[in-house]
């Protein structure tokens, strides 16, 4: 997969991280997107150096599906913790 892929993955991870993890993020909208984006390259190299999962170059691969989802959710977690709700 290309990087423009890579993109669209995280983008389509962090709405399902959000959608699984609700609530205000201290980033709102844009903060939450960018989360996912890392999150997908996260969970495709921890997935590839770590579980022995070679990133594959298919699009609609589950494997990938779930690692980049579950970088996502990590990410997202982690932030609310570092940052906080300060927006209640």
């Amino acid at each position: 997969m290309g990087i423009v892929s890579w993109i669209v993955l995280g983008l389509l991870a962090g709405a399902i991280a959000k959608f699984l993890l609700p609530g205000r993020d201290p980033g709102g909208l844009i903060g939450t997107t960018l989360i996912g984006i890392a999150g997908a390259f996260i969970g495709g190299w921890g997935s590839a150096k770590f579980l022995d999962r070679p990133i594959q170059n298919e699009f609609y691969d589950p494997a990938t599906w779930g690692a980049a989802i579950g970088g996502a959710l990590v990410l997202l977690v982690a932030y609310r913790l570092l940052f906080g709700n300060s927006r209640n």
